[in-house]
């Protein structure tokens, strides 16, 4: 296991180009010894590049990357000892399910007797002892992935495990288990592994820390609560949560009070004079009330939809032309035209320039 450096790491495709255009805008970060991270954001913000470059498959066109503060830049895949996942399956059709599984330790001169063990305790891990001794043409799509992360895993001596969006091909309940067993691994082996995808619910049920990325940019680096209860900006406020949080623009009142549209609404963040500008306000659904009267910060919303989702319900509602998603438990009665909506200070989030304002 290593501990993952980059400095002022960034990747340009086309270092001749005129005006560079980063396909990986240059930062610094850090991958602890025996973390588990994720690494979330849409398509073509520049995860997979970054996970590349942790793995030799791309020299970074600028800045440096260190394991365990030996710079290994220039070091080739082969000599950084990684395992990488990808997101197809990359095994051996004419080898058995077992030779799959040892090949990467046989390549290591393992000796067989611990080859043997290390394969069939991973087997059992990824519930493939059934299949050890069939061929692997002969198997399904996920179960080929699995035999594909079971490679990855079955190295103990691994500076990383490196996961490009391992679990698209497998079933939604299989991917929960699999998440759960990787989480296993790594408390039980402190592996460092780290989890490309562009699914907020991999990442927020999967990694202890994620790494929020947009448009080649780290945006921001948090527990999963923190990303949901304090977005650093309105794209990581849209991005993670079931609905997105609400986001308004608004105007600054007084140094703690705003107004959308006309309406006023205390908050807890302090506004100085030079951040009183280009502000936006915004609240998860999940931290909006239901009351029965009017108080500071209530808003009285026409309901537009009520949609039943098992587990809750989301009320989408309107106030003039403010659109308002607000999250009850499914056992709440709800009127059937207009709704009285509290928007507790504490949980607002105020946004200068689409960043937070602290």
């Amino acid at each position: 296991m290593a501990k993952i450096e980059f400095k002022n790491v960034g990747h340009c495709y086309d270092v001749s180009a005129e005006n560079k255009v980063y396909a990986l805008n240059p930062f610094s970060l850090t991958w602890e010894d025996g973390g588990r991270y994720a690494l979330l954001g849409p398509s073509g913000c520049g995860k997979t590049t970054m996970l590349n470059i942790m793995s030799g498959l791309i020299t970074p066109s600028d800045g440096n990357v260190y394991f365990d503060e030996n710079d290994i830049t220039n070091v080739i895949t082969e000599e950084r000892n990684i395992a990488q996942v990808f997101q197809f399956p990359v095994i051996y059709n004419t080898m058995t399910v077992f030779d799959n599984l040892a090949f990467p330790l046989r390549c290591r001169k393992f000796d067989e007797d611990k080859i043997k063990t290390k394969v069939h305790e991973v087997a059992e891990l990824l519930n493939l002892t059934e299949f050890l001794n069939k061929l692997t043409k002969k198997l399904t799509a996920d179960q080929k992935q699995l035999i594909s992360l079971g490679r990855g895993l079955v190295r103990e001596d691994v500076a990383a495990v490196l996961m490009d969006e391992p679990l698209t091909v497998i079933d939604p309940d299989l991917k929960f288990k699999l998440r759960r067993k990787l989480k296993e691994i790594n408390a039980k082996y402190k592996t460092t592994l780290i989890y490309v995808t562009h699914d907020q619910n991999e990442a927020m049920t999967f990694a202890d820390n994620i790494i929020v990325m947009n448009e080649g940019n780290v945006v921001q680096i948090g527990t999963p609560k923190e990303l949901f209860e304090k977005p650093k900006t309105t794209f990581v406020g849209y991005f993670i949560g079931s609905p997105a949080m609400n986001i308004y623009p608004c105007d600054a009142v007084s140094d703690d009070e705003v107004s959308i549209g006309g309406l006023k609404l205390k908050v807890n963040t302090k506004l100085p004079d030079s951040q009183k500008s280009n502000l936006k306000l915004g609240i998860r659904s999940e931290y909006i009330n239901v009351v029965n009267k009017k108080s500071e910060n209530t808003v009285e919303a026409n309901i537009n939809l009520v949609e039943d989702f098992g587990n809750y319900k989301l009320i989408s509602a309107t106030n003039d032309n403010i659109q308002i998603k607000v999250k009850v438990k499914r056992e709440s009665v709800i009127p059937e035209d207009k709704i009285l909506l509290e928007i507790p200070p504490e949980h607002c989030c105020i946004y200068n320039n689409e960043e937070l304002v602290e």
